[in-house]
């Protein structure tokens, strides 16, 4: 359980390299500090006692021998589905300074691209949001695509602002809230948020490498 909890916690993306889409990168370093604790970071460490791990997602890579696989029963979502809302991704992600690929990834965890879903607790729409944070993002149709993406979207700007650009941070506190994250001085000790950062970064890789392979045509 410790092994992922340092794995969470020291994924990040820091400063300008989150906030600029293009400069996100999947690189990941393992080093072990004199406590004997280690460490994976995608910021290349000091010195020369690191190693890399991890260049850019693919399904047949893993992170320190343990794979990153598709989620039990996930099923790949249609498209046109995908392709519907790629307008208002793009707007959102140039808005605040994130990458496609990432919003991409937690629409497609959150909602599978269905802008009607409705959860059990209540959060609405492609990136399911609570209808107090919508209220306080803007949004006032929740189950518009625009809306919703653009709301969802200012949410994590504000959430990555938050925990300085670290990644990881900004997904477990979009899932489990800030006040969890910084309650924990991490990713919460739980299954759920361990889980949801989990899908979400293997869903962004494989978005991202699929961007990467389509520019390069």
């Amino acid at each position: 359980m410790r092994r992922w909890a340092v794995l969470l916690c020291c994924l990040a993306v820091l400063g300008a390299g989150f906030a600029a889409p293009a400069g996100v990168t999947a690189d990941i370093y393992h080093f072990t500090d004199r406590d004997g604790v280690v460490h994976y970071t995608n910021v290349q460490p000091a010195g020369g006692s690191w190693r890399k791990m991890h260049r850019s997602y693919d399904e047949s890579e893993d992170l320190d021998s343990q794979r990153l696989p598709r989620p039990s029963g996930e099923r790949r979502p249609d498209p046109g589905r995908v392709q519907r809302y790629d307008s208002h991704i793009k707007e959102a992600a140039q808005l605040y300074q994130l990458p496609e690929a990432f919003i991409r990834a937690i629409v497609l965890v959150e909602s599978n691209f269905f802008p009607d879903v409705i959860s059990e607790d209540g959060a609405i729409g492609l990136m399911q949001l609570m209808p107090a944070t919508a209220l306080n993002m803007g949004v006032l149709d929740a189950f518009d695509p625009r809306q919703n993406v653009l709301g969802g979207t200012r949410y994590l700007r504000v959430l990555a602002n938050r925990f300085k650009g670290a990644l990881v941070l900004t997904l477990a506190a979009y899932n489990a809230g800030d006040f969890a994250v910084q309650k924990s001085r991490g990713v919460p000790p739980y299954p759920e948020p361990r889980r949801y950062v989990r899908r979400v970064l293997h869903h962004y890789y494989a978005f991202r490498n699929m961007s990467g392979a389509l520019a390069a045509r």
